[in-house]
């Protein structure tokens, strides 16, 4: 009995770290892989900065976030609660602009 209840309890904690290792495997995938982001980030609700890393984008302890800006090349840190799109195989094109707001009906005349 001891070695049967030792036998399933080795196979759940092999099932238990193996689904633990899926998850983990595909959020460092997302997060560490050499994938370009869209990085967006805003300090006191005013957005600061709003561009694209040519790659991996580090994490630092302190909450800032380092990678390589796409538009000039340079090295860049940013602070500030930021947002992280990283993105798929096919979407390498810069990213669209946002449609801009219909435009005003015009104003009516008045009937004589």
């Amino acid at each position: 009995m001891t070695r049967i209840l030792t036998l399933v309890l080795i196979a759940w904690v092999g099932i238990a770290a193996t689904a633990c290792t899926e998850s983990k495997r595909a959020r460092n995938a997302a997060t560490w892989g050499d994938k370009p982001a869209d990085i967006t980030c805003w300090t006191y609700g005013t957005e600061t900065f709003s561009g694209r890393s040519t790659g991996k984008v580090e994490y630092s302890d302190e909450g800032r976030l380092a990678f390589v800006d796409a538009s000039n090349g340079r090295y860049t840190t940013v602070d500030g609660e930021c947002r992280v799109v990283y993105l798929n195989e096919g979407d390498e094109a810069a990213p669209t602009a946002p449609a801009a707001a219909p435009a005003a009906p015009a104003p009516a005349t008045p009937a004589n």
